[in-house]
Parts: C-alpha cells; sequence; structure tokens
C-alpha cells in the first residue's frame, strides 16, 4: 500500500515544479522519486528492481513540499515584469519580496502605476530576472535534448555579500557535461580587479582604502558533448555596476556566445552565425561585425601560435554606448539571449546521431586541452572570478570539460578531416555569412546559373556584370571574399 502510494505521487510530481524544487535541495530523494514513478510496479519477489522505497520516495515528498512551502512567495506572484519565476531553477539570488519592493519604489517614484522606471535600479532588477529565466530555459532545453541528464541544482551564498545557482549536468546521453551558472554578488572591489577594468580604460575613482562598491550578475554557460561532431557551445551574458568615490555610478554589459567544433560543418556554423547576426539586427546592422570581429581576436591561444579556440560568434565587454539608456543596452542582451536556444539546438539535433571512432573521440580529448588551457590562462572572466574575494572555485571552473588530452607535439595526418580543422584555427578564413538574395551573392550566382559564359559577348557580361554590382557596394572585385569588414554596407 505504502509503495502504491509512492508510485502514484511520484508520477504526479516527477514532471512538474516540484520535482524541479526537490531536485534543487535533495538530488538523491529526487532520483529515487522519479525511478519509482518510471518503475510502476514492484520488480520481482518483494518489489525489488531499480525502484526506491516507499518509505524513501514519501520522505523525498515530504521533503519537496516543504521546498514548495518555502517558495510560497513566487507561487502566489509568479510573474513578475513579465518574467515567470515558477519555471527558474530555484529561487532568484536576491529575495523575491526585495525586487518586488524595488519595482514599487520605482513606480512610485515615477509615479505610474504598474511601470518601472529606467534607472540602474530597473536595470538591476530585471538583469536579474533575465539571467535566471535563461538558466531556466537553457536547462529544460538541455535535459529535453538529452532525454536522460538531469541537472543538479546548487544554491549557493557568498559571505562577503550576494551567491549564485549552479546548474550542473553530468554523465548523460548527449552531453558528457553541461554547466549553467547564474550569480548575483556585491561588496568591495579589490584593488587587483580594478586595476584589471583600468587596464581596459575604465576610470575608477576610489575611496581611501582603495576598495570600489560593485554589483556584479550574469549568466554563464558551457556545453559539452559526448559525440566529437556535436560542438562545445559557451555563452556569458553580464551586467557590472561601480559605485565611484563621489557617488555617481558607471555601469556596462559584457558577454556573447561562441562555438567550438572538433569537426568542421560549414552548414552548423552559418547557422549559428546567422541566428546570432538575426538577433542584433534590429539594434543596429554595425554591431554584428563588430562584435564577431572582436570574438575572433578575443578566443585565441596566442602561446599556441594563435590558434582560435573555435570558429567564433560574438563577443563585447564594457559595453555602454554613449548616450543610451541600461535598459536600451539592456534590450539587446535579451534578444541575444532569446537566440541561444535556436542558435544550438539545431546543430545538436543534426550531430547527435552521428556514429564516430574511437580516433574521432581521442581528437575531441585533445581539442578540449586547448579549451582549458584558453580558460584558465586567457580568460578575463575566470581571472575575475579568482581574484574576487569569496569567489566560488567550483563554479568558477564549471567550463572545464570532465575528460580532456595532452600529447607532445601531436599532429594530424595531411588531408584528414582532424587538420583541416587545425588549418582554419591557425589561418581563419573570413566567412561570408550573407543571405542567399543579397548582392553580390545573388549576382553571382545568377551568373553561373544561366548557363556557359566562355567566349564572346556573353563572356564578357559575365565578368563585366558582377563587377559593376560590386562597384555599387564599394567592394573590390578581385578581393570580395578577403573583405569581412565591408559586411555591414552589403
Amino acid at each position: 500500500m505504502l509503495r502504491t502510494m509512492a508510485i502514484g505521487v511520484g508520477r504526479a510530481v516527477q514532471t512538474g515544479a516540484l520535482f524541479r524544487r526537490l531536485r534543487t535541495l535533495h538530488p538523491s530523494s529526487a532520483r529515487e522519486l522519479a525511478q519509482c514513478a518510471r518503475a510502476g510496479t514492484p520488480q520481482g519477489p518483494g518489489g525489488g528492481g531499480r525502484a526506491a522505497s516507499g518509505a524513501a520516495v514519501l520522505s523525498a515528498v515530504g521533503l519537496g513540499l516543504a521546498v514548495c512551502a518555502s517558495r510560497r512567495e513566487h507561487a502566489e506572484h509568479p510573474v513578475l515584469l513579465g518574467y515567470d519565476t515558477s519555471t527558474f531553477m530555484a529561487p532568484t539570488v536576491t529575495q523575491i519580496a526585495e525586487l518586488r519592493q524595488a519595482v514599487e519604489e520605482q513606480n512610485n517614484s515615477s509615479g505610474e502605476s504598474g511601470k518601472l522606471g529606467t534607472g540602474e535600479d530597473r536595470t538591476r532588477v530585471e538583469m536579474e530576472l533575465l539571467i535566471m529565466k535563461v538558466q531556466g530555459d537553457v536547462c529544460h532545453e538541455l535535459e529535453r535534448l538529452d532525454g536522460e541528464g538531469q541537472f543538479l541544482v546548487d544554491c549557493w551564498k557568498r559571505e562577503e555579500g550576494g551567491g549564485g545557482i549552479t546548474c550542473v549536468m553530468q554523465n548523460g546521453k548527449v552531453f558528457e557535461k553541461a554547466g549553467v551558472n547564474v550569480s548575483v554578488v556585491h561588496g568591495k572591489l579589490p584593488p587587483a580587479a580594478a586595476a584589471q577594468m583600468r587596464s581596459r580604460g575604465h576610470t575608477l575613482k576610489a575611496g581611501p582604502d582603495g576598495l570600489l562598491p560593485f554589483v556584479a550578475m550574469g549568466v554563464s554557460s558551457v556545453i559539452h558533448p559526448l559525440n566529437p561532431h556535436v560542438p562545445t557551445m559557451h555563452f556569458n551574458y553580464r551586467y557590472f555596476e561601480i559605485q565611484q568615490i563621489d557617488g555617481t555610478k558607471d555601469w556596462w554589459f559584457g558577454g556573447g556566445s561562441d562555438l567550438t567544433p572538433c569537426y568542421l560543418y560549414p552548414d552548423d556554423a552559418s547557422h549559428f552565425h546567422k541566428t546570432l547576426q538575426s538577433a542584433m539586427k534590429p539594434h543596429s546592422p554595425h554591431l554584428y561585425p563588430h562584435f564577431k570581429k572582436w570574438c575572433d581576436d578575443y578566443f585565441v591561444n596566442t602561446h599556441r601560435g594563435n590558434e582560435r579556440r573555435g570558429i567564433g560568434g560574438i563577443f563585447f565587454d564594457d559595453y555602454c554606448p554613449e548616450g543610451e539608456s541600461g535598459q536600451t543596452a539592456l534590450s539587446l542582451v535579451r534578444s541575444l539571449t532569446n537566440a541561444i536556444i535556436p542558435a544550438y539546438s539545431p546543430i545538436v539535433e543534426r550531430r547527435m546521431g552521428i556514429t564516430y571512432s574511437d580516433l574521432e573521440w581521442e581528437w575531441q580529448q585533445l581539442r578540449r586541452g586547448r579549451y582549458v588551457e584558453f580558460n584558465l590562462v586567457h580568460d578575463r572572466g575566470t581571472k575575475f572570478g579568482l581574484m574576487t574575494p569569496g569567489s566560488r572555485t567550483e563554479s568558477i571552473l564549471m567550463s572545464l570539460p570532465l575528460t580532456a588530452r595532452w600529447e607532445y607535439k601531436h599532429e594530424p595526418p595531411a588531408g584528414s578531416r582532424e587538420a583541416e580543422l587545425l588549418e582554419v584555427l591557425r589561418q581563419p578564413r573570413e566567412l561570408i555569412w550573407m543571405d542567399d538574395n543579397r548582392l553580390p551573392k545573388a549576382v553571382l550566382n545568377g551568373e553561373l546559373s544561366n548557363g556557359k559564359r566562355d567566349r564572346g559577348a556573353p563572356y564578357k557580361h559575365f565578368n563585366d556584370s558582377p563587377k559593376k554590382y560590386l562597384s555599387i557596394y564599394n567592394i573590390n572585385h578581385q578581393l570580395w571574399e578577403t573583405q569581412p569588414a565591408d559586411r555591414a554596407a552589403w
């Protein structure tokens, strides 16, 4: 009877919010509950097998109900500024009551009921809600793609102020390791971190103690698939705010998304870049070429002869456009976070079923070694995190894969697919991410598809027509394939 009750309760809550919250605080009990629900009926004499005991499951349900009680406020008022907090992987780092109070205070100061002002308070509140939403959306999507793996949710506090939520999936069917981390921290910026920011051009005016009050928050993720044909994907979006000694506040955004394949698939690369480009286009047609080049120049293992970590994406830092509000900059970040799943999920679905060899697996391990090298030697986020007092090393190093490999002076065979990738990473090709109906691509393809152009007037027409149309866009017809900087004008 007890076991039957447990099975029924397990089925009722396994896919709901209660089960997600139970996983947050007591993952082992959540696994027992899920196993019991899948088992359905006792297996063998005495109801053995993989299913959990009825007592253990009911204990897990009791714990889950306690978690639900602790989040009653989220359940009663789940929506704040249009964000459904019931989809988050855990409670917000800042108490939801504090966030709601900030909303109400700005409502009162703006004099408009139901509207939040446009100052730093609004930006901070909405950015925290946004990164919580991104974490929930990405975790749920990765669990859907994997089919078996589930995220362990680890909530942590920082003694100096703030905390975070680290979500990690390990040893799944599709993903060997995937982490999605949210952090919202505040306190005093140490001199070493301030020096790093000054080196990037920030004017920071600290008090006599050399410390600066700061608020930093962001969402970061690295996804390491099992299959070498599925690329690793990384994204990070963050907000930083510093209070100067005179009371003024400086703020900026940073982040990006990039793809690191072990094998080159041009259609995957094109899809990834076009999705990011489309997300940015409504904000400005000039941002994508700038942020793409920034990404190409940033993710470089300079100690490996300027070998790129992957095939790029976008990257930006210290983003605070002159004359624009935090809300305007936040709208760009929101568009980019909305593009994460559309940019990556179709690639995973296309490649995760490809059969791979031991050789391909070993190549993946070697490429992961390069990934580790960049993160530990060059990455700004890793350095800043480790410099910050009270930082959480486990969450900072979440980006590292479960396994990696280093071999002395390894070089793939000439002409192999492995060598093809290495050539691109060492001598990047400037690929043109252009819609098929755009010039000059449409002109060139159209001319070629109209028939042979091997002599006489047709031959002259074939040569002169593309040149004419390319010149309209101020593109050198002899060098157009190597002029990515001109893409914005196209």
